[in-house]
């Protein structure tokens, strides 16, 4: 029986406990579903106003940039007449034109493989180590190779003249 007493009395226990915790979870769901439906009539109001959202990265093709690729396409062949500097619609259509004949994607246009098979891509003359890098100089002849270095490398191939 004392057994029973104890086993009931911790029961009571820990119900008076955890109400208040059930309890303030129960208000809470009910004042977040009243500010949800508040918040939702109020997002009815806000979307009537204009939004002032702020485009960002390249909004349009420069002329100077236009003219640079339209010479491009009339040296390709891909458009004929002068350069106007404008990315006008006969622009757009060379530009898909070529970029599907290389297999490329023709929804967004210029892709940047396009550009740099058309001669446009960024130039790095004048970068800092243009002049230095490695693939701006020819490699050497083997004649100019120091033959101890020379010597070393015949020895890891395993090859004897």
């Amino acid at each position: 029986m004392l057994l029973f007493r104890a086993g009931l009395a911790s029961i009571l226990a820990a119900v008076v406990c955890f109400a208040p915790a059930f309890a303030s979870t129960a208000q809470s769901t009910s004042s977040t579903q009243k500010k949800t439906s508040s918040s939702h009539a109020h997002s009815k109001h806000k979307s009537s106003k204009k939004s002032h959202h702020k485009s960002h990265g390249q909004q349009g093709i420069d002329s100077t940039r236009a003219t640079e690729i339209q010479q491009a396409l009339i040296r390709e062949h891909y458009m004929t007449g002068e350069p106007t500097g404008k990315w006008d619609a006969t622009t757009v259509a060379a530009m898909q034109k070529f970029q599907a004949d290389q297999g490329w994607q023709t929804k967004l246009t210029p892709d940047s493989r396009a550009i740099k098979k058309l001669g446009l891509g960024p130039d790095y003359s004048s970068a800092i180590n243009a002049g230095s890098s490695s693939t701006s100089t020819e490699p050497q002849a083997a004649s100019k190779i120091p033959a101890a270095q020379e010597a070393g490398f015949v020895q890891a191939s395993g090859v004897n003249k």
